[in-house]
């Protein structure tokens, strides 16, 4: 009847919008939470928001950002849990498609803060503006400004400790 016809469409707007989206929501969420299973959960809810909201979009930044803020609201509510446990989870964690200076520092930045971590991923990796961070995270510029700095010093100090150039 008409409800297989819808059933498909959502099918593919969702797998549309995860073929754009899914890798760049699941490396943001693997920073945030060194864990896969909770990164794979965090992508998975912010799918599930998408389809439950349906939210109309300006344009292709407007949606990237939404899908961005959600994702990282997702791991600040997983964070809250009381099932989850602060872990590190290295074991497991496909990084086959990362060279080894990439690795390194990804592996840096899972011990920083997560105040730090999301701010760093989001201006190096994902190549959002301050004002942008600001906005997504909820905060200050001035703050996003102070974390990005900060992050960066804990992140060359540790670097530099391991012996890897940043």
């Amino acid at each position: 009847g008409g409800g297989s016809r819808v059933d498909t469409e959502n099918q593919r707007e969702i797998a549309e919008r995860y073929d754009k989206y899914g890798a760049m929501l699941y490396r943001l969420c693997l920073v945030m939470l060194c864990s896969r299973q909770d990164a794979e959960d965090a992508v998975q809810e912010t799918f599930f928001a998408y389809l439950r909201h349906r939210p109309e979009f300006a344009d292709a930044e407007h949606e990237k950002a939404w899908f961005l803020r959600v994702a990282t609201n997702k791991c600040h509510d997983l964070r809250r849990s009381p099932f989850w446990k602060r872990r590190a989870d290295w074991e497991g964690v496909d990084l086959t498609e990362e060279t080894p200076e990439e690795i390194g520092v990804l592996e840096e930045l899972m011990h920083l803060p997560g105040k730090y971590r999301e701010v760093i991923h989001l201006h190096y990796i994902e190549g959002y503006k301050v004002a942008e961070i600001a906005q997504m995270l909820g905060r200050r510029e001035s703050t996003v400004k102070v974390q990005l700095h900060r992050g960066r010093e804990l992140l060359r100090l540790n670097l530099e400790e391991r012996g890897i150039e940043p």
